[in-house]
């Protein structure tokens, strides 16, 4: 007992070390190989094709393993939070050494072994390994679909041979095919089957540099289509269009509202009666009223701010260093700068909290630093205990629970807490133009389509309509295993996102102000995080129409991990709209003088 608590403090502190301090390095291999040297065939997961997140370990299906020491391999924390424990396979492969029909190991079913293969050929299931960090996937076997109708139960064929044909450059391996062949029948009835599995290696030259060895395994066929530089085009067309048309509405109407103000201050308290007296400008006294829940709204913003900046540095990280060439590379630097920006996250929320009279701050920093990670400990936890009852290989090992727990409790939060007093001592003053009356104003009544919430469903379409082409996109590759590389496209719709969310939020909370209500805090942010909602319908729309994910696992993944992304853009678009706006609101209202 006291072994296996060493061992699992020993592999926490290792996962957590390794996780902080070699998040960017390749493989502990350097790539360069002499002749003969053994060149490893990591087997990875196996599972259905249409499912590609419902994975299990190779070795959980009746394969046997060569005669080489089987070892067990992780690099980082993305790896293991991805369910990704590869494993030597034993295939016996040296470096320019051609290998033809060995035997890589021979293995004996029995009738419940041939049913689980069985039920793995008939489910489309396929496996993925890794040879020099190169990803190689292939089918575990086939359905003889041309006997649908005469044979039943229908016969199935396991492949047991692979064909490696590799292709190298000089002392550097460039690109790996997979073909598997020698098919052998699993008949239900047998009790007993003995199968040998083999293997070839090909060593083929090639002139292709080493430096763009991973171009082959991108299809820029999809990702370059035009209707993606269509979209790009359209989506930036769009941000100058509403871009110009926000400016002028705007700098004519509130130049029209001071020309008025103006005028009117010259009149009479009796004229000025009589005269055109509503706008913006009747609700000086209430526009920097506290807002509702200002300590949700500010950890919100908090988190917001932290995932903007976040979002923004990995995505030029990764333009930059090309993770995604990497296992898993993309979501452990995502860890490691998130750990890094919590700092920002609790600048953010203390100072807009102290801004408007906050005093218990403490909450406040606890609820900033807990608030995204809570969403992901709930939705995740729920995810990892499907994947537990299912034995899938996404269920994460406890050990690396804990390193992701020691990462917030010893970084995450004394960040946040750090970033929460620099913010409350230094950066928080109530300098606002107008002061607040004791009294709120009444707010008059409204058309049905000036409500807020009206205005907050209706806001979120015109950033989500820049968005949805690149979102399909990124689901496709995602959900069906594509390797997304066009990072410099999805920076620019980023920048897209935030410039038209913070015009829809500008534009809602003038039109707001102007029918004499001063709710615009919580529209504002809500106005624009309402995108979040089109993204959750338009995930459900895309797994009906686009996808063939079946099963209680995959359908709980699917949902689940699109609930956080949708989060995170709730908060991310509810942040930018909400100060924008501020700018806004304090700008206009610093320049009206009150009598």
């Amino acid at each position: 007992m006291n072994f296996w608590r060493n061992r699992q403090l020993t592999t926490t502190l290792a996962v957590l070390f390794v996780t902080l301090f070699s998040i960017v390095l390749a493989d502990e291999h350097n790539h360069v190989y002499k002749s003969g040297e053994e060149v490893i065939v990591w087997m990875n997961t196996v599972g259905p094709i249409h499912n590609r997140q419902e994975t299990y370990p190779y070795f959980q299906l009746p394969f046997c393993r060569g005669e080489s020491k089987v070892e067990h391999h992780h690099e980082t924390l993305g790896e293991a939070l991805q369910g990704m424990d590869l494993i030597n396979s034993g295939i016996d492969i040296k470096y320019l050494v051609p290998v033809s029909g060995a035997t890589i190991c021979k293995s004996k079913l029995d009738n419940k072994d041939i049913n689980v293969m069985r039920y793995a050929v008939a489910n489309n299931y396929w496996f993925t390994m890794f040879v020099d960090d190169l990803p190689v996937s292939g089918l575990v076997g086939q359905a003889d679909l041309d006997n649908l109708q005469k044979a039943s139960p229908l016969p199935s064929y396991v492949y047991t041979h692979k064909q490696f044909v590799i292709e190298y450059n000089g002392n550097r391996i460039i690109a790996v095919t997979l073909q598997s062949g020698n098919k052998v029948e699993l008949p239900p009835t047998l009790t007993a089957l003995e199968l040998v599995f083999t293997y070839s290696v090909e060593w083929k030259p090639t002139d292709i540099p080493f430096e763009t060895r991973f171009e082959r395994l991108l299809e820029t066929d999809f990702f370059e289509h035009k209707v993606h530089w269509l979209s790009i085009f359209s989506s930036f067309m769009m941000v100058l269009f509403l871009t110009g048309l926000v400016s002028i509405i705007l700098l004519r109407t509130i130049k029209r509202d001071f020309s008025r103000y103006e005028r009117e201050e010259g009149l009479t308290d009796f004229d000025r009666d009589l005269g055109d007296d509503y706008g913006w400008k009747q609700v000086h006294g209430d526009v920097f009223r506290q807002p509702p829940r200002l300590m949700l709204l500010s950890s919100l913003m908090g988190a917001g701010n932290q995932l903007v900046l976040l979002t923004g540095i990995v995505i030029l990280y990764t333009i930059i260093g090309d993770l995604y060439a990497e296992r898993a590379t993309i979501l452990t630097a995502s860890i490691f700068f998130y750990t890094l920006t919590s700092f920002v996250a609790g600048y953010t929320s203390s100072r807009y909290y102290a801004s408007y009279g906050g005093k218990d701050w403490v909450r406040n920093v606890i609820l900033t630093a807990s608030i995204v990670p809570g969403a992901v400990t709930l939705i995740g936890g729920y995810v990892n205990s499907v994947a537990i009852y299912y034995s899938s290989s996404r269920a994460i090992a406890f050990p690396v629970l804990l390193s992701v727990l020691a990462i917030w409790v010893f970084l995450c939060f004394p960040l946040t807490l750090l970033g929460a007093i620099v913010g409350r001592n230094w950066g928080a003053r109530m300098d606002f133009p107008c002061r607040v009356n004791p009294i709120p104003r009444p707010i008059p009544e409204k058309v049905w389509y000036a409500e807020p919430l009206m205005i907050i469903a209706m806001g979120g379409i015109l950033p989500f309509g820049s968005i949805f082409i690149e979102i399909y996109f990124i689901f496709t590759s995602f959900w069906t295993y594509k390797i997304y590389y066009v990072y410099g496209f999805m920076l620019f719709v980023f920048i897209i996102l935030l410039a038209v969310s913070a015009c829809v939020a500008i534009v809602s909370t003038y039109f707001l102000l102007n029918s004499e209500d001063h709710r615009w805090h919580w529209l504002s942010f809500l106005t624009c995080a309402s995108t979040a909602g089109y993204v959750y319908l338009y995930s459900l729309y895309y797994f009906l129409a686009k996808t063939k994910m079946t099963g209680m696992f995959q359908t709980s993944f699917y949902f689940g991990y699109t609930a956080l992304l949708s989060l995170a853009i709730f908060c991310m678009l509810g942040f930018v709209g909400h100060y924008a706006t501020r700018l806004f609101v304090r700008k206009i209202y610093q320049n009206v003088k009150i009598d």
